[in-house]
């Protein structure tokens, strides 16, 4: 059987730790989990109820392959409380988690051989994804000097053509994000070399110092790629949107209708009540917040005293190249040791990320303290 060369990507490492913590885990071994974005609460009540209820009421069967009307107006909606954008609900793409929403916006912008940008450190799907459908991942090396985030400047020292320009603020794996004005900068020298600008969004509503900007309060010509994942706490019902250009609607839908047919109907049905949860999310970002204040006072005071600055999103970027030159053998050594699960950097950077290691803090606050004690006692 001869087999095709485009499923030869590089591992999602921060899955591959969960593996091996997940195996020591059922052996009895005491592991704190930091190694994945996945947050310690269910999704919010009426969400939940609201699934009962389609379950109990609803003919459980194919949707639109653009999602339901309903969830297309309150997603439209949200546009308009949070970022005070007036959104047509026709330009809404709902998708199976945010993952879906990034095949389909590079299928429709992008062909064979095209070149698209993307910050490094980087949330390594981006890059996987392209490979596998021959579409060149141009790294970009972005440092603590740009806050680990593109910029013009950076983007001008790209050789050759590029076709794409992907930007995730706030970013995984560093939390880090773009002014206002750097991001209306960047979509402004996108328009102007003719580069389609896609915004991971995802993170959008988990920030602690300033709130994130859409960058539809800049131009409609961008597509948006969201997920309830994140901000909702419903990782696991595989369930995000799209927003994309007036004129990308027909062709995402035809690609939509014959790869997906359509995203989950009960997490469709359920997600229409996620938007009247605030005061319950609310909370959910409070105890975020606690972690990050824990990490950011404590990992110093051990020996891991270069961050990232973690504006948003619940990560933390770490420099361990004072400990080490091997995030990888670093990440299974502080496993099998003191417990701790982390992901190592090369998963987000393949060029410098041996220097480096993420900590999610989107879990209990026990857990922050039982890792940050396990880490204080394996480093000194």
């Amino acid at each position: 059987m001869k087999i095709a060369n485009r499923g030869e990507v590089s591992p999602f490492y921060a899955m591959e730790v969960m593996k091996a913590a997940n195996k020591l885990e059922a052996d009895g071994k005491r592991i704190f989990h930091m190694e994945v974005g996945q947050p310690a609460t269910s999704a919010p009540k009426a969400v939940l109820e609201a699934a009962a209820k389609a379950l109990k009421d609803q003919p459980i069967g194919y949707t639109e392959a653009l999602g339901i009307p309903p969830l297309r107006r309150a997603i439209a909606d949200h546009y308009g409380k949070m970022y005070n954008v007036d959104l047509d609900p026709s330009r809404v793409v709902v998708t199976t988690g945010s993952s879906t929403g990034f095949l389909l916006s590079f299928l429709s912008l992008f062909s064979t051989g095209d070149r698209v940008a993307l910050a490094e450190p980087g949330y390594p799907a981006y890059r996987n994804i392209l490979g596998a459908l021959d579409i060149e991942a141009v790294g970009l090396p972005c440092g603590p000097e740009t806050n680990f985030q593109p910029s013009p400047a950076l983007m001008d020292q790209l050789p050759g053509q590029i076709d794409g320009l992907l930007v995730a603020s706030p970013a995984n794996p560093t939390g880090t994000m773009l002014t206002p004005a750097e991001l209306e900068k960047l979509i402004g020298y996108c328009a102007e070399k003719e580069i389609s600008f896609i915004s991971d969004e995802i993170y959008h509503g988990l920030t602690y110092e300033q709130d994130a900007v859409t960058a539809l309060q800049y131009t409609d010509d961008v597509v948006i790629i969201n997920s309830f994942s994140k901000y909702f706490s419903m990782t696991g019902w595989r369930l995000g949107w799209m927003v994309v250009p007036e004129q990308l609607v027909p062709m995402v839908e035809k690609l939509a209708q014959s790869l997906f047919i359509s995203a989950p109907a009960v997490s469709q049905h359920a997600a229409v009540a996620a938007f009247d949860c605030e005061d319950e999310v609310r909370g959910y970002i409070d105890a975020y917040a606690k972690n990050r204040e824990l990490l950011l006072r404590e990992l110093p005071k051990i020996g891991l005293d270069k961050l990232a600055a973690a504006d948003g999103a619940f990560y933390i970027y770490a420099n361990v190249s004072h400990l080490t030159d091997d995030s990888m053998a670093f990440c299974q050594k502080m496993l099998s040791e003191c417990g701790v699960a982390a992901t190592p950097g090369i998963d987000f950077d393949p060029h410098r990320g041996h220097e480096y290691i993420r900590l999610s803090f989107a879990g209990a606050y026990s857990e922050m303290e039982g890792a940050v004690e396990a880490l204080r006692a394996w480093l000194k």
